[in-house]
């Protein structure tokens, strides 16, 4: 995960607040998170708890993202 060293007391929180096997989806999700809110707002904030909530509640990776454009 690019810029590990450099997350936030809220991101690590969240993040141990999931079980072990669910890390790997987690950061794969706050990475794409990141991705997209500096694309559209030119800053990657994201709600560290919104994001552990969703993979909590069964969020997971398409098997093969559409390319929608």
């Amino acid at each position: 995960m690019k810029n590990s060293t450099k997350r936030s007391e809220k991101y690590l929180s969240a993040k141990e607040s999931l079980p072990k096997n669910l890390h790997a989806i987690y950061d794969q999700l706050v990475e794409e998170y990141i991705f997209h809110t500096e694309k559209h707002y030119g800053r990657g904030y994201v709600a560290y708890n919104v994001l552990a909530d969703l993979v909590k509640d069964g969020w997971r990776p398409p098997e093969k993202a559409e390319n929608t454009k």
